[in-house]
């Protein structure tokens, strides 16, 4: 019976570290180049918003040297959601899409998708999002022949609610940036069956700072923050925990009416 016991539990180690390696497998990334500045490659730190001319800073850059799965569209779904962003009001967009040129190649390409902060329901929060306001991105994938890291370049930025048409709110570039980085790296974040530990630095030189060719004339100091993304397995679970949004509302619907109460920190 010992040693049945012992077998077993030499099987359970062995299935733990095989999750673990192919969970890991994915992170030996640290030899790839972690993105391109755009400008080298012709490319520009700045998108594009039609009709205007201007354009809103790339200011968050998910690295390269991310896990394999975070760089993909799904993992960084889902990735997305344990920061506590969700896709557009029930997959709906309206509105003009926003292009950029990261310098690969690629010239001027429409945004991959946009994600609006999703106030901890990550089913119909963005539609409170689009209601009232809040934290927003559009991302870019750079793969072009030219720069091909398959760095994911991110636009985020606070906005005013629907009534305001959704325009950025005063320092709302520099605000946006700074809240998904401080959701992504306050602790390990979770969604599904994925963990995520997330590291940031902050660098210069890609943006100029200043409010010359942005969007809405709105300043912002030309940092950038670059994320370096690590998923690790968790196991199943009923509960998602997802980050506090700290002095950002929060919002329960009763009898139709939204209530937004804010965190005090």
């Amino acid at each position: 019976m010992i040693s049945f016991s012992s077998n077993l539990f030499n099987l359970f180690l062995i299935i733990i570290n095989c999750l673990f390696q192919n969970a890991t497998s994915n992170n030996n990334n640290n030899d790839k180049v972690p993105y391109y500045v755009p400008s080298s490659g012709g490319g520009k730190s700045l998108n594009r918003v039609p009709p205007t001319g201007l354009g809103e800073p790339l200011n968050v850059i998910i690295s390269a040297r991310s896990s394999s799965e975070v760089l993909t569209d799904s993992g960084f779904e889902n990735y997305a959601k344990s920061i506590g962003f969700s896709q557009e009001c029930l997959g709906l967009h309206l509105g003009d899409l926003q292009s950029a040129n990261l310098g690969d190649g690629n010239g001027w390409l429409n945004e991959t998708k946009l994600y609006r902060q999703d106030y901890g329901d990550p089913l119909l929060g963005s539609c409170i999002e689009s209601l009232i306001g809040g934290n927003h991105f559009r991302y870019w994938r750079q793969n072009g022949t030219k720069a091909p890291s398959g760095a994911l370049f991110l636009t985020v930025s606070s906005e005013e609610d629907l009534k305001k048409a959704h325009t950025i709110i005063p320092n709302g570039y520099n605000l946006g940036r700074d809240r998904l980085v401080r959701n992504a790296t306050e602790s390990n974040t979770t969604f599904g069956n994925r963990k995520y530990s997330t590291k940031v630095q902050y660098v210069g030189g890609m943006l100029a700072p200043g409010s010359v060719g942005v969007n809405h004339g709105i300043s912002q100091d030309g940092k950038v923050a670059v994320l370096t993304v690590t998923a690790i397995p968790k196991f199943p679970s009923n509960k998602n925990p997802r980050p506090k949004l700290l002095k950002e509302p929060q919002v329960n619907i009763t009898t139709g009416t939204v209530i937004v109460h804010h965190i005090v920190t």
